[in-house]
C-alpha cells in the first residue's frame, strides 16, 4: 500500500456565483443540474484537476482517520444504534482541518434532525464541484453494499461511529479498489446515501460532475481519470473489496 504523508490542504479555485436553487416543499434545495461541466466547459481542464486534488484530500482523511480509529468511516449511528444517521463525510471534518464544523455536529441525531440541519449550507469546499456552490449537495460517494469498503452496518451505539472495512480486508489490493467516486447524482452531503452496489443489479451511474467522464480515489490514495466506456467488468471489480477479480486498469 502507498505510504501517505499529512499535508496542508491544496489551494481552491476561486468560487463563482450560480443560480439559486428552488426550494422544495420541505425547504431542502435542489440538486445540482448533471454534467456540471460539460466537454465544452471553458474551465473543464482545471476544472479536473481541481477535482483530482479534492479527491486526494478526502483519501488522506480516510487514512488519517483509518490510522486513529482502525477501520474506514462509515458515519454515526442515529438514536435508534441501528441505522447511520450521519455520513463518512461528517466523519472525516476532524481530517480535512473542520474541527470546529465537526463539533456543531449532534453525533447521535440524524442529518436532518432541527440542529444538523442547519450545517448542511457549511459544506466545506473539499465536498463541491470545482468553483461552484452546489448549496449542500455532493457528487463525492462511496459505494456500500456487502463486499464494497461500506459494508452493511450491524447494530451500534447512538452517536458512535459505524465502522468501514479494514485496510488488510481489502484484499483485491488498495490499488484495485475504489474509495470514493464522482457519482452521477448528488447527495446533501451530511446525509448516509451511498452508491447502493448489488452484483445482481445494474452498476450505479457515475459522471456527474464531467461530461467526459469521472474521477475516482483508490484506497491506496490515488486518484485516476475513467472515460464513459469503461469496461462494466472491471468496474464491477473496482467497486469491490474482495471480490478476487483480475483487473486490469485501462
Amino acid at each position: 500500500m502507498t505510504r501517505l504523508v499529512r499535508y496542508a490542504p491544496l489551494g481552491l479555485l476561486a468560487a463563482f456565483a450560480v443560480a439559486p436553487a428552488v426550494a422544495r416543499p420541505d425547504d431542502e434545495p435542489s440538486a445540482p443540474k448533471t454534467p456540471v461541466f460539460t466537454k465544452d466547459s471553458p474551465r473543464l481542464a482545471a476544472a479536473r484537476v481541481q477535482s483530482q486534488n479534492n479527491l486526494k484530500q478526502i483519501g488522506l482523511a480516510f487514512h488519517n482517520y483509518h490510522d486513529t480509529m482502525g477501520t474506514f468511516p462509515g458515519g454515526f449511528y442515529d438514536a435508534s444504534g441501528k441505522k447511520v444517521g450521519l455520513s463518512w463525510r461528517v466523519a472525516v471534518l476532524p481530517y480535512l482541518e473542520q474541527v470546529e464544523l465537526y463539533k456543531q455536529f449532534k453525533l447521535d441525531e440524524p442529518w436532518d434532525s432541527e440542529n444538523n440541519k442547519k450545517l448542511i449550507a457549511k459544506m466545506p469546499k473539499q465536498y463541491a464541484p470545482p468553483g461552484v456552490d452546489t448549496k449542500g449537495y455532493t457528487f463525492y460517494r462511496s459505494f456500500s453494499g456487502m463486499g464494497t469498503i461500506l459494508p452493511p452496518p450491524i447494530p451500534g451505539k447512538a452517536g458512535t461511529p459505524a465502522q468501514g472495512v479494514k485496510l488488510t480486508s481489502i484484499t483485491d489490493g488498495t490499488s484495485n479498489t475504489f474509495m470514493c467516486v464522482e457519482a452521477g447524482e448528488a447527495v446533501i452531503w451530511t446525509k448516509p446515501d451511498e452508491l447502493a452496489y448489488d452484483e445482481k443489479k445494474p452498476v450505479p451511474k457515475l459522471g456527474g460532475i464531467f461530461e467526459t467522464g469521472f474521477n475516482a480515489a483508490f484506497c491506496d490514495g490515488s486518484v485516476r481519470f475513467f472515460k464513459p466506456d469503461i469496461d462494466e467488468k472491471t468496474l464491477r471489480g473496482l467497486i469491490t473489496a474482495n471480490g478476487g477479480e483480475v483487473i486490469k486498469i485501462p
